[in-house]
């Protein structure tokens, strides 16, 4: 079971289509999410595997993505480690890792165990989406994941000894675990998502961070898709060398030119989602526009059709109708 345009745009396979599919294509713009939330809670649309290969399939199903993704979360890996998460409605945690409490936290068996209900999840999805259709899973990023952990924001980021050795030594061989775990549940390929990357340590992220990511890579070869957030391209360059099934670009990096430097595995990206708020007429016009700068493209062999970001829990659902609408019409020929 696979999207042939997505196998092919990870392979760079010339094709005048390409696959589409948004981060959080299944979440709160979509009637379909609405009516499940009415009658469960999130934890238990992201935990129960039969209620999140429903989620998972509703948007292929309304709006004919190519791709589905696994409904869950970023952070059921730190409530495996033994941190309280609740959401009410977003994430809340009841303590933070510091170096004083950190040994609680890291039994790395006991997380991968809690998050067996990803490998369940995984394979029922398999079971309801049609052949022609892929499955992708998700981590969140170290980085990402060690700001939640330690409560570290943007404003308070002083980087200490502790808070690399729990990057290393426990983020790290968890998350390479949770992806193994959905890899052999049949995610074709695991995208991180490391949207708080943007204030990373610049020392920590050229001398470690970027192996870390490498390593990852390698073991999982074409296997890894990457996504950061307000990095610029120079930074996102230094991963190109790795083995990554590809990269998802935000809306402020210009995708022509990141074609004409990643030569390997496919560029995600990149329309800005704030815009399918607008009116059908002025989205119209956007829509086209971020064709036509697609077309200048010498050679757009690996692209797959996305956001910057996630969308909007806004979003009105006949937008992302008129989206794909446009993007199949302009690129059918």
């Amino acid at each position: 079971m696979t999207s042939k345009l997505f196998a092919n745009a990870i392979n760079r396979i010339e094709q005048p289509t390409p696959p589409i599919w948004f981060m959080r294509q299944a979440g709160r713009y979509h009637n379909h999410y609405q009516k499940l939330k009415e009658k469960y809670s999130f934890e238990e649309l992201c935990k129960i595997p039969d209620l999140a290969s429903e989620v998972a399939c509703g948007p292929v199903n309304e709006f004919d993505f190519d791709l589905a993704i696994l409904f869950s979360d970023i952070l059921f890996p730190l409530e495996g480690l033994g941190m309280s998460l609740s959401f009410n409605p977003g994430p809340q945690f009841k303590e933070f890792i510091n170096k004083d409490n950190v040994s609680k936290f890291s039994n790395i068996e006991k997380a991968i165990e809690h998050m067996k209900f990803q490998k369940k999840a995984i394979e029922l999805t398999l079971e309801k989406l049609p052949p022609n259709k892929s499955l992708i899973g998700f981590v969140g990023g170290l980085w990402t994941l060690f700001r939640f952990a330690t409560n570290k924001n943007i404003n308070d980021l002083k980087f200490e000894k502790f808070h690399s050795e729990f990057i290393k030594n426990i983020l790290f061989p968890l998350i390479k675990k949770n992806i193994e775990l959905q890899i052999e549940a049949g995610a074709e390929v695991v995208m991180i998502f490391d949207s708080g990357l943007l204030n990373i340590d610049k020392k920590f992220f050229e001398s470690q961070y970027i192996f870390l990511i490498k390593d990852i890579a390698e073991t999982f070869p074409k296997k890894i898709g990457y996504y950061t957030k307000g990095k610029n391209l120079e930074d996102i360059k230094k991963l190109f060398d790795t083995s990554l099934a590809g990269i998802a670009l935000d809306s402020t990096i210009n995708i022509k030119e990141a074609f004409s430097i990643y030569k390997n595995g496919f560029i995600q990206g990149n329309f800005d989602e704030s815009k399918l708020l607008l009116n059908k007429s002025e989205l119209s016009k956007e829509i086209n526009e971020y064709c036509d700068s697609i077309c200048k493209i010498d050679n757009t062999a690996g692209w797959v059709c996305g956001l910057g970001h996630g969308i909007n829990k806004n979003t009105p659902e006949e937008n992302v109708h008129l989206f794909i609408d446009i993007i199949r019409k302009r690129f059918n020929y």
